[in-house]
């Protein structure tokens, strides 16, 4: 048997699915794998190192650590796969990835409420307003936020001491009727992304960067409107060029201006030290 008649028996074997679109992004799968063995001769000690690659991804992988979501970001394939389903037409905001931290059932927060929950960081004034693409409010629009704290850690990655069993930098809350939403939250700084395990070691081989530009996360709902999965980055970050996930996009690049302390803050809180302000008006796109 030929390698490629091999690749046509396999590709054959998927006729008899139940579901089209299984049986074409099964078949499409096949064929593409089988195509890169043969372009790079692939040996049989590479195919056993991938194996133990895949096989220790699942073992490192919890209920709050996705590894191979990480394998994905690092790859370009978690943003290929939102440049592909965003119509790109510039009428709604633009997308991003979701990474391996999101957790459900984040804290609730009142307007001007704070996401810190006890993480460490430079505290940050987000506002902003939810509309339509043609500009009309989003009263009730449900924004989901979570971040990393200035160590470069989110909650769900410590295993003890401060954080440890609690959320903290993430929350969400609800746009009031004229579809604005306004929180406490903190100076977004650069973190490595988890590489303590297949993917981080993979980054090192390849001489990569496990570095992401700082960011705050996003995840925005609402009745008749297509979820946003979006982020919002740190203008003049030096990071902005060499994210290790490729998810940077200038439209969601934001100055975060910096006050010094004694400045008053927009809701009257008293701060010790110097705090930040961004804003951010997000646009959803109809389903």
């Amino acid at each position: 048997m030929t390698e490629r008649q091999l690749t046509d028996q396999v590709v054959a074997s998927f006729d008899s699915a139940k579901d089209d679109r299984f049986r074409e992004l099964m078949q499409a799968l096949v064929r593409h794998a089988h195509a890169f063995v043969r372009e790079t001769r692939l040996t049989e000690d590479e195919w056993n190192e991938a194996i133990g690659f895949l096989t220790a991804a699942g073992h490192i992988t919890t209920d709050t650590r996705q590894e191979f979501v990480l394998l994905s970001d690092v790859l370009g394939i978690s943003m290929l796969t939102v440049a592909v389903n965003e119509p790109g037409d510039g009428e709604a905001t633009a997308s991003t990835v979701l990474g391996p931290f999101f957790v459900q059932d984040s804290p609730p927060i009142e307007q001007g409420g704070d996401i810190a929950g006890g993480a460490s960081g430079e505290p940050s004034w987000v506002d902003g307003r939810v509309t339509g693409p043609d500009g009309t409010p989003v009263a009730g629009a449900r924004v989901e936020v979570w971040e990393a704290d200035d160590d470069g850690m989110y909650d769900v990655q410590y295993d003890n001491g401060a954080g440890a069993g609690d959320l903290a930098g993430r929350a969400h809350l609800f746009t009031d009727a004229e579809g604005r939403y306004r929180f406490w939250g903190l100076t977004p700084t650069p973190y490595p992304i988890p590489d303590d395990g297949p993917v981080g070691r993979l980054l090192d081989h390849a001489g990569r960067s496990p570095m992401r530009a700082p960011h705050l996360h996003f995840k925005v709902t609402a009745p008749g409107f297509r979820t946003l999965i979006t982020h919002i980055f740190v203008a003049g970050d030096a990071w902005l060029e060499r994210d290790s996930v490729f998810g940077v996009k200038e439209s969601l690049i934001r100055p975060f201006e910096r006050h010094a302390a004694g400045t008053p803050t927009p809701d009257g809180r008293r701060i010790d030290g110097t705090w930040t302000s961004a804003s951010f008006d997000i646009a959803l796109r109809k389903e």
